[in-house]
């Protein structure tokens, strides 16, 4: 049983688009997805504003209707994101933070919420990108610290026991055997967050197993 760093495939994926203001709430709803789905939910706000602020330079200084395109890929450990549009003369401009005009004011929000950006000038077209850094071990790897990783491990040890011989030689007491099984559990929920898993979900669907499996088991305060 292997849980390492293919674990969670992010294939990078672009979306054409024409850069109308009515188009910048769907790019935002499709980046929350496909961000949840690679299980990296906390970049999503950031990422959004990103989106926001790159398609907003379009609609001001190339022009509503561009025909543009919104790129997200994985470069190394970070998340990139990157729009294309036709026109290389309009490059965005970063401006001082307490500079009052609007023009600019995108590019320091892209600034302030990301780890580096720049701008890939072509002959027909440019592409303006921005990365923002993740906890992942990979790209295909997870995030989640210590208790995704301690999670990983017991899953590993729970696939070779199953076909193991018991032993009685390491048998934990009773009150500590709980408790490794209570953290146990916390840890799988951590595990299944960090994959971009609903935990109350899973709880649901195992009580619901466990239950199926004991039909005439009395849980405490169900007795009458």
């Amino acid at each position: 049983m292997n849980y390492g760093e293919d674990c969670v495939r992010r294939k990078p994926w672009d979306l054409p688009f024409s850069a109308e203001p009515s188009e910048v709430a769907g790019l935002r709803r499709v980046l929350k997805l496909h961000l949840t789905l690679w299980g990296l939910p906390e970049l999503v706000e950031s990422a959004q504003i990103c989106v926001t602020e790159l398609t907003s330079n379009v609609i001001r200084h190339v022009g509503a209707g561009t025909p543009t395109t919104l790129a997200v890929s994985m470069s190394g450990t970070y998340l990139r994101i990157e729009v294309y549009d036709p026109d290389t003369r309009a490059l965005p401009t970063l401006l001082n933070a307490e500079c009052e005009a609007e023009a600019g004011r995108g590019m320091a929000l892209v600034d302030a919420v990301t780890d580096r950006w720049g701008v890939i000038l072509r002959s027909d077209s440019k592409v303006v990108w921005c990365e923002l850094a993740t906890d992942l071990t990979g790209p295909n790897g997870h995030t989640g610290g210590p208790r995704v990783t301690h999670a990983e491990e017991y899953l590993a040890l729970y696939g070779t026991a199953r076909h193991a011989r018991p032993t009685n030689s390491s048998r934990l007491s009773m009150a500590v055997a709980e408790e490794a099984a209570i953290d146990l559990i916390a840890d799988l929920l951590h595990w299944l967050r960090a994959h971009g898993r609903d935990p109350d979900e899973a709880l649901d669907r195992a009580q619901r197993h466990f239950e199926a499996e004991f039909p005439t088991n009395v849980r405490r305060g169900d007795e009458a």
